[in-house]
């Protein structure tokens, strides 16, 4: 009798492990679906926008009508500000593929800055038609590589979670198609750098630094990288796993995986120089309100101190059902530098940072010479729509279209029920950016 109920628990505990094991596959499979799915859009829709790039670029070459040029050019910049969204989309980021970003970068460049300039009055010089024509040129080249790329990732039925499992243990095959057509992207690109990427009319175009070059410190180990990690993990770690970025990539970091007695898992990414974190997650569950967003506010000032991160001050905060999400931004000379951001999300049922991402600002982060505005405060507030009813107002630094960082005139105030931050150029007066302020979401019950 006894060894027949052991036989049966053991029976259903097997039977119960077997359907834990099954539901686990389906979900990583899930997962993993979405991720390739994913990347297969972002690829095709680049191919696609290249080809658009190409006869949008050779259209501006046909025209003789400035009015007609200037939307042209601004369609231009468009659809190479989606290419570089998709490009950014792809798992690249171990794969050097820089010389094409930065090429898609200066064709938005170029066309932005002429498309807002007046035609009329200064129209397009012989060198810049010059410029054109090489970018359509080009741009064709741009186009072959891909669709020769496209056309084997059809016929092959090549999937790109494959590469980017290659990608990251380094171990490359020699066929993989994807990279070595990537590769030939790349090699491409590089030639016009040889030659007329130098061009006088790109010279004073100023590519953001995406990467970490300005993260101070000694190089970690993984075992260092561990510790760090714990230190964010506010629980009882009972696993650990530490994964190094493969060797083509643009920086160092290490991937930590970590997960409590519990079960419930914590993810965060390092820098390999100085140990800095990039981002971190924590993905218990937060069902409920003990806290106010103020006092999340607190909590995430005390942790911005604690990990040494100086000189920063609140720039929004919103709650999202039980947790705050808050944006933390530089201030030198009691200026704001937006693009140095760093954004931090507190569970509100016990003030724990569940999550933070720091890239920006250690991408961006440096002592920086700040110039005088060149318009007083008064003459700034002119250029503001007459409905607006400001606030608060200041100096802030912030990143332009052309990815320019800029001097403006900040002012945060309210047109109806809603809230609005607009920054005004402390140079010329120009409308740099107009952002509407979050709101809370709202909350719905459950239908029953």
């Amino acid at each position: 009798m006894i060894r027949g109920i052991i036989i049966a628990a053991l029976s259903l505990g097997i039977i119960g492990t077997a359907f834990w094991g099954y539901q686990e596959h389906r979900e990583k499979n899930a997962i993993l679906i979405n991720a390739e799915n994913t990347y297969q859009r972002a690829f095709h829709d680049l191919s696609y926008q290249m080809n658009v790039l190409h006869d949008k670029i050779g259209t501006t070459l046909a025209m003789n009508s400035r009015k007609s040029l200037s939307p042209a050019l601004a369609d231009v910049w468009r659809v190479t500000s989606e290419a570089q969204s998709n490009v950014g989309q792809l798992p690249l980021t171990l794969l050097p593929f820089n010389k094409t970003e930065e090429f898609l970068s200066k064709i938005g460049n170029f066309s932005y800055r002429t498309a807002v300039r007046d035609l009329e009055k200064d129209p397009l010089s012989k060198d810049e038609y010059k410029t054109l024509t090489n970018l359509y040129k080009q741009s064709a080249d741009l186009q072959s590589d891909l669709r020769e790329v496209q056309h084997m990732v059809l016929k092959n039925n090549l999937r790109w979670m494959d590469v980017e499992m290659a990608l990251a243990t380094g171990n490359e095959a020699k066929d993989n198609t994807i990279i070595d057509g990537f590769k030939t992207v790349e090699k491409t690109v590089e030639s016009y750098d040889e030659s007329n990427m130098n061009d006088p009319t790109f010279s004073n175009f100023k590519e953001r630094d995406k990467n970490f070059e300005h993260v101070t410190g000694k190089d970690i180990t993984e075992e260092e990288a561990a510790d760090i990690a714990k230190q964010y993990v506010k629980r009882d770690v009972n696993d650990i796993k530490v994964t190094s970025n493969g060797k083509g990539a643009k920086y160092g970091f290490y991937s930590v995986a970590l997960v409590d007695r519990n079960g419930n898992e914590s993810n965060l990414e390092l820098t390999k120089k100085g140990g800095h974190p990039i981002w971190f997650i924590d993905q218990r569950d937060v069902s409920e309100s003990k806290i106010s967003l103020n006092d999340a506010v607190n909590k995430a000032e005390r942790f911005l101190k604690d990990n040494k991160f100086k000189d920063m001050e609140l720039s929004e905060s919103v709650q999202y059902d039980h947790t705050g999400l808050l944006t933390f931004v530089t201030t030198q000379d009691n200026i704001r530098i937006y693009p140095e951001a760093i954004k931090i999300k507190v569970a509100l049922d016990n003030g724990q940072i569940v999550g933070f991402a720091a890239a920006d600002f250690l991408q961006t982060h440096q002592k920086r010479d700040i110039t005088n505005p060149g318009i007083s405060r008064e003459e700034a507030a002119g250029f503001l729509n007459t409905n607006l009813k400001v606030m608060e107002d200041g100096l802030a630094i912030v990143t332009n279209d052309l990815e320019e960082d800029v001097l403006c005139y900040e002012f945060l105030g309210t047109l109806g029920n809603d809230t609005y931050r607009i920054f005004i150029n402390a140079e010329d007066g120009m409308e740099e950016k107009v952002e509407k302020m979050q709101n809370a979401e709202p909350i719905y019950e459950d239908i029953v």
